[in-house]
């Protein structure tokens, strides 16, 4: 089978191990589920690398530096975007909600820095209005993942939603993310309207040789909590600093939790410009 005209180098290699003939019993069982790894560690990639330059630029990089190391993440981050497009590992699709993610995140992170929400403490020239360019990769990296699993795991999704009704729910989460600095907080609003909005959702994900499905509110709350725990990461390796975090690390409240679900709707919906929302049965 030929590869179709801007895919990614991975539909070759995916393409042969889907071919494999591992058996049956606890062979196919083992297969499958090493399988699933390697498939979402290829749709993290661009997260994972992020999470990696963090850990490494905090315990390694020289404090004399002449480069900020803000500022070399910024570059890095840019060195690998542009790496995965020139060896086709990701497509100019991908690419475009990559953008589109860094522009959403920056704009919210320049209102969160100003309103004290948290801090980026180390000094940079690569920034604006004190947030470094690279917290932009950081959201992109969200749409990234959501993009190339989407692909990757070939989703369909069963009792969809009208998608006016996913987008008016995803301009009430990115407004309340600034109103509720001057207003109500209405996030449990929102979490309700998700429910009610997602409830009969499902999507249908296809692992070796059959589609398998969950509710996609729950599939939702897994990749929530995956980057909850990239952010420890991340707020351990003093990229950013959230009030308590100054002068010793602790783990990120719990609440943040909610945050990034509320997040996961922005992403979704902004990824599903790109991506097609087809049925099981299509």
């Amino acid at each position: 089978m030929g590869r179709r005209r801007g895919a990614s180098r991975f539909q070759q290699v995916r393409q042969r191990l889907e071919a494999f003939d591992p058996g049956t019993g606890w062979r196919l069982w083992v297969y499958e589920f090493l399988l699933f790894g390697f498939k979402q560690g290829w749709a993290c990639l661009f997260g994972g690398l992020l999470l990696a330059l963090l850990l490494a630029t905090h315990f390694l990089y020289p404090a004399d530096a002449p480069l900020a190391r803000y500022d070399f993440l910024t570059l890095a981050a840019l060195a690998i975007q542009l790496g995965m497009l020139a060896f086709r590992l990701e497509t100019w699709d991908e690419a475009k909600v990559i953008l589109i993610f860094h522009v959403v995140g920056t704009v919210m992170e320049v209102f969160k820095t100003y309103a004290g929400s948290w801090v980026y403490p180390e000094p940079s020239l690569l920034r604006i209005a004190g947030v470094p360019l690279f917290s932009g990769f950081m959201y992109a990296a969200v749409g990234s993942y959501i993009a190339r699993v989407w692909r990757i795991f070939d989703f369909r999704f069963a009792h969809y939603p009208p998608r006016w009704a996913t987008w008016l729910l995803a301009v009430g989460v990115y407004a309340n993310f600034f109103l509720h600095h001057y207003w109500l907080d209405l996030r449990w609003l929102l979490f309700g309207a998700t429910a009610l909005i997602f409830w009969r959702t499902s999507v249908h994900f296809r692992n070796f040789r059959v589609h398998r499905w969950m509710p996609l509110l729950l599939g939702f709350g897994l990749v929530a909590l995956f980057i909850w725990f990239a952010e420890n990461i991340g707020t351990f390796a003093r990229a950013w600093s959230y009030p308590g975090q100054e002068q010793v690390w602790q783990p990120v409240h719990l609440a943040k939790f909610g945050s990034w679900y509320l997040l996961m709707i922005i992403s979704f919906v902004l990824v599903a410009l790109v991506q097609p929302i087809r049925r099981p049965d299509q």
